[in-house]
């Protein structure tokens, strides 16, 4: 069985979707501290706090914008200054454009945001997490399918998907020596609010996607949150560098 007692940990947008679901799940699984990061959405972020505590955790809500190095470094250090540690960090965060744009119409903007937010972010929370997280820990960050297979329309999210896997290669080879774990899980289509301009909206565009998914339907976020956990336990403990892929077997790389 998973658990986590005795362990402190942050997860990265978790004020909705998988974030959420991930962050409630290791209080579930007797964590004793979860950070519950949010960018904007403040409300939605104390009310997973609030279910945190419901199921027996001690809960922390903070407040950051990922692509600022310094908010990212305070994000941190207000983790240390109340619990005395971390053992797990979660990088989950991540922004998708949802309307498809062929390559040469993407704006710099675009390209910017996605990559500011999707890549930067990533780094940033990454590097701290190298800097603090005790020895044996686990650092588990959030790609795609889209990062493996690439995604036409879609160049820019694919694009930063993609790195987010190089990184934690290069970071699971890394942080090796102090036995910290860095693996990735790699979902595809999930029930969340990001998705739901395509998959709820658009009945045509649902049906399309269903078609490609070998088990006929699309994740829940805790059927993401599942495979963080087991990624972040003692079970996985000779496992790093790894992407995992949660798709139903849409994208079938490994």
């Amino acid at each position: 069985m998973i658990q986590f007692e005795g362990r402190v940990v942050l997860v990265t947008g978790a004020s909705r979707g998988i974030g959420a679901a991930t962050a409630l799940d290791f209080a579930r699984a007797g964590a004793r501290g979860v950070v519950v990061h949010y960018h904007t959405r403040v409300e939605e972020a104390h009310a997973v706090a609030g279910e945190i505590e419901k199921a027996g955790g001690e809960s922390m809500v903070e407040g950051a914008d990922l692509a600022d190095s310094v908010a990212v470094e305070a994000l941190f250090s207000k983790t240390l200054a109340r619990f005395g540690g971390i053992d797990i960090v979660v990088a989950n965060a991540g922004v998708w454009p949802s309307e498809s744009c062929p390559l040469d119409r993407v704006s710099a903007e675009r390209w910017s945001h996605t990559l500011r937010v999707n890549l930067d972010g990533m780094f940033h929370v990454c590097r701290e997490a190298g800097k603090v997280l005790r020895d044996e820990g686990a650092l588990v960050t959030v790609s795609s399918t889209a990062g493996q297979r690439g995604e036409a329309g879609h160049a820019d999210y694919a694009a930063s998907k993609g790195g987010v896997i190089s990184l934690t290669k290069s970071l699971a080879v890394e942080l090796a020596p102090r036995g910290i774990r860095v693996n990735c899980v790699a979902p595809g289509w999930v029930e969340t609010d990001m998705s739901a301009p395509a998959l709820r909206v658009d009945a045509i565009a649902r049906q399309s996607v269903l078609r490609a998914i070998p088990l006929g339907r699309i994740a829940t976020p805790e059927e993401v949150a599942g495979p963080i956990l087991f990624l972040a336990s003692s079970l996985a403990r000779h496992i790093t560098g790894e992407i995992l892929n949660v798709n139903g077997g849409s994208v079938l790389c490994g």
